[in-house]
């Protein structure tokens, strides 16, 4: 990961427009301070050790640089049958964000392979599901593209078709439905994920938040396309009103996104083998 930006909106009179202010810019060795590595067991029942950031670094599975932060798991070691799994990070930030915030990540290359399972998403651990998650990316195994979904409490729902470039592939957020399958939206972009997103360079994923709507968009870093606000390091003001069409929209049409979420961290983790493929599950 390059670096990870937060924007918070400004009021622009007479003007109808979704300007943002850049209020965090996470970048390198900022991470060691903006975010815990959570040494805990994994909640997700994956076969993974998350360590404590201090053995990270001296193992080399955490290495962080001026312009960029690398998380790496063990693949050295040869597991245990009966051992805790294989060592990883998970790294939620200190800051939490509610509504009317943008996330923007500028991402050079994801683990991708048999068993891995990858996420970048937001939550309050503490308080969910009642607070709602969103899981910006985040794929199993060898399956691609990337799947954006929501995970909430009872009464969520989304429209099977809506203005978004992905596929809707779960429409009820409900966690104790479909086994936390949640609503998912499968990307158009086969770029969004695993080897095809190496291949390019990665990409930059943003994600948008008001009380009314959710919104993700990716641009693969060979993508003419892709917004100057977004590929531009560090941007101090940007317009989502100029990025076009959404990878992933969840409108709150059917879901009561102002109560459904409220302050989220934001969450990186590498797993392996998890107990279930929750974003998915529907068409396994």
């Amino acid at each position: 990961m390059r670096s990870f930006w937060i924007f918070a909106p400004f009021l622009a009179s007479n003007v109808q427009a979704s300007f943002y202010l850049l209020t965090d810019n996470w970048v390198g060795t900022s991470f060691l301070s903006e975010f815990t590595w959570e040494n805990i067991a994994d909640p997700t029942h994956g076969r993974v050790n998350y360590l404590p950031q201090s053995e990270s670094l001296a193992r080399g599975l955490t290495v962080a640089s001026s312009n960029s932060l690398v998380l790496k798991a063990d693949s050295t070691t040869v597991l245990s049958p009966s051992g805790p799994g294989r060592d990883s990070n998970r790294i939620m930030s200190r800051k939490q964000f509610g509504h009317n915030t943008i996330l923007v990540a500028d991402i050079k290359h994801m683990p991708f392979g048999c068993g891995t399972w990858p996420a970048l998403w937001t939550t309050n651990v503490g308080t969910w599901p009642n607070d709602g998650e969103v899981d910006i990316l985040e794929g199993v195994n060898i399956e691609t593209p990337n799947v954006m979904t929501l995970h909430t409490g009872a009464n969520c729902t989304m429209p099977l078709s809506r203005s978004q470039k992905g596929t809707a592939v779960t429409t009820d957020c409900y966690w104790l439905t479909n086994g936390n399958a949640g609503c998912g939206v499968i990307s158009e972009n086969q770029s969004s994920y695993g080897d095809s997103f190496n291949n390019v360079g990665g990409g930059w994923y943003a994600m948008e938040r008001t009380p009314t709507f959710i919104k993700v968009w990716f641009w693969s870093r060979n993508d003419p396309l892709a917004p100057a606000d977004v590929t531009t390091p560090g941007q101090a003001v940007i317009n989502s009103d100029n990025w076009g069409v959404p990878s992933a929209l969840f409108p709150n049409t059917q879901c009561d996104i102002a109560s459904k979420f409220g302050a989220h961290n934001v969450i990186i983790n590498l797993t392996f083998c998890k107990s279930s493929y929750k974003a998915i599950s529907s068409s396994d």
